[in-house]
């Protein structure tokens, strides 16, 4: 796995790991947080059942750079876009958003234009999920049409 450390110019990439919801399964949250970390990764976790206004209040006050979320309970159609929502209105455009757990492909698209950066599926080697913040972390911000 792929480090990723920082140099004097460039911080250790920071990510608020996060359930949303009512979802009480959190060992695939557990997982990938410790791979960031393995990773050399900055990892914050916030637990269970944390509400939108929680997780972007913690992610704002601890400075990342990404959320990530992981769901399980279906509601991810409503409640990754209102995170994206409430970053926007905070005025925390640069904090990007992944998700992971079950979510049908065919409403992945739909995420990715409410500002999902990027969707894994349950079973994504954590090295895919390394490499995909680390490359995504050094590209400038997409704007989001």
């Amino acid at each position: 796995m792929i480090a990723a450390t920082a140099t004097p110019s460039r911080r250790k990439i920071r990510v608020l790991i996060a359930k949303v919801g009512l979802d009480g399964h959190d060992v695939g949250a557990r997982v990938v947080a410790r791979g960031l970390l393995d990773a050399g990764m900055e990892v914050i976790y916030t637990g269970l059942r944390r509400t939108t206004e929680e997780v972007v209040r913690a992610a704002i006050e601890e400075d990342v750079d990404w959320i990530g979320v992981s769901i399980l309970s279906g509601a991810h159609q409503v409640l990754l876009p209102k995170l994206r929502r409430l970053l926007d209105e905070a005025g925390a455009q640069d904090i990007r958003i992944i998700a992971g757990g079950i979510i049908p492909q065919e409403d992945i698209p739909g995420l990715q234009h409410d500002g999902v950066a990027q969707v894994f599926l349950s079973g994504t080697p954590i090295a895919e999920i390394v490499d995909f913040l680390m490359r995504e972390s050094v590209q400038p911000l997409k704007e989001v049409p």
